[in-house]
């Protein structure tokens, strides 16, 4: 079993195929037999996920800053939720507690949760499955400056290439199971050091 942070969008303004995305990954979750990592809110696609996770009966983890409980509603019904002080916090008990990202579309919170776990990733500074679901193509012009960047020069093909694209939530399950699967062994005992640092960090938490 391994625990996987989904980043997604907590808009309620979208197309309501999109939360149906974020609740077949939950179901997929559950049905494979992982944990979920998710951002702590309780609407839309950040919803969705989790409590079809939870209905699959999967564990749900959320962490959420304080200052947004309110705003995106905490998923109260989470197995676990954590309230950080702020987004940074955040962003490392996520990132600490999941073993593979799972990115669906989604806005700049989303963006950024990507990138950062990408750029980390391609400087070996983990050794977990990054891989964006986008059945739809909202994220295609993202893919089209990571190539242009490439062909620029200021990004490694290596480096474009350490974020799997899928075009499905089962193509998705399917990549981060292999990816966890293959991992990257130089990057393993940094990555157990720093898991076990914040895991005492989640645990000094009220």
């Amino acid at each position: 079993m391994a625990a996987v942070a989904v980043y997604c969008s907590a808009s309620e303004r979208i197309d309501p195929a999109f939360p149906a995305l974020a609740a077949e990954v939950g179901t997929l979750l559950a049905e494979r037999g992982h944990s979920l990592v998710s951002g702590g809110g309780s609407i839309s696609m950040m919803g969705a996920v989790a409590r079809a996770a939870r209905a699959g009966g999967a564990h749900t983890l959320g962490v959420i800053p304080r200052e947004l409980l309110a705003h995106e509603v905490g998923d109260l019904d989470a197995d676990e939720l954590v309230v950080t002080d702020g987004m940074r916090e955040r962003k490392g008990l996520m990132d600490a507690a999941a073993d593979a990202f799972l990115v669906l579309p989604g806005g700049l919170g989303t963006l950024e949760e990507l990138l950062e776990v990408w750029s980390a990733r391609a400087l070996r500074m983990h050794a977990k499955p990054v891989v964006i679901c986008d059945p739809t193509g909202a994220l295609a012009p993202l893919r089209e400056v990571v190539e242009h960047l490439v062909a620029l020069r200021f990004m490694h093909r290596a480096a474009a290439d350490d974020v799997v694209w899928t075009a499905s939530a089962a193509q998705a399950l399917d990549a981060v199971e292999e990816g966890l699967r293959a991992g990257h062994p130089a990057a393993a005992d940094a990555e157990d050091a720093r898991a076990e640092a914040v895991q005492e960090g989640l645990e000094s938490l009220p």
